[in-house]
């Protein structure tokens, strides 16, 4: 009851201008109760997040039971995110500014976001697990932190989309799954693995709450050069 009046609230207010204890106040409940569930409005929308990750989790079942092309997949688990954002498209462009504050706990790469972001990776790790086609052992763990980065990249245009539908942001989504595919069939080839490994490198020393995740970078320890031998 709480989060879901919150939410009411930041869409019809705005998120700054919606304080804990008129939260309270439309729920029914005293402000302490209201602080004893959410230690603020970070708290709420942290509860927001967890909600539309676990969601996700839940309506992604059905495509990836069904599909094991890499494309269809991808895109189905980017479309049904759109289905399950869209009630909240309002809220999102109002609360953007905080949220993309790295310093915030709004922001989709801060620590008080792990559980979702987890969540989120996990997604794209069933993607990449049971589609047709071997991925290298070596990047197993990487490659669905990067399709995860992707997928921030289309939230991001979505916040922003006015087109009738988000009809741009649903072909953003088609076109990235197919992009996204030739990359992770390039990444098989082993002359390329140390560039994605390089791009996974830059986006985790630099990418706050990205730091250690996925396989963890040593950092400041420069990666060792492939085994293989060179030529003369």
């Amino acid at each position: 009851m709480i989060l879901e009046t919150a939410m009411r609230l930041f869409q019809e207010r705005g998120y700054d201008k919606t304080t804990m204890r008129a939260i309270a106040k439309e729920a029914g409940v005293s402000v302490g109760n209201a602080y004893y569930y959410f230690a603020g409005k970070e708290h709420l929308i942290q509860g927001f997040y967890d909600r539309i990750a676990d969601e996700h989790q839940r309506r992604v079942v059905p495509v990836l039971e069904k599909e094991t092309d890499l494309e269809s997949r991808l895109a189905g688990v980017l479309h049904i995110w759109l289905d399950i954002a869209e009630p909240y498209h309002e809220f999102a462009a109002q609360f953007f500014k905080n949220a993309a504050d790295p310093e915030s706990p709004l922001s989709p790469f801060s620590p008080e976001s792990e559980h979702a972001r987890e969540a989120a990776i996990e997604v794209h790790r069933q993607v990449l697990a049971g589609a047709k086609g071997k991925v290298p052992a070596e990047l197993r763990e990487i490659l669905p932190e990067l399709m995860w980065l992707s997928q921030m990249g289309l939230v991001l245009y979505w916040v922003f989309d006015r087109s009738e539908g988000h009809r741009r942001s649903r072909r953003l989504a088609d076109r990235g799954a197919r992009l996204t595919t030739r990359g992770v069939a390039l990444a098989r080839f082993r002359v390329l693995r140390p560039l994605v490994r390089e791009v996974h490198e830059l986006f985790t020393d630099f990418l706050p709450g990205m730091t250690g995740e996925g396989g963890g970078v040593d950092r400041g320890v420069t990666s060792p050069p492939s085994a293989e031998p060179s030529g003369p």
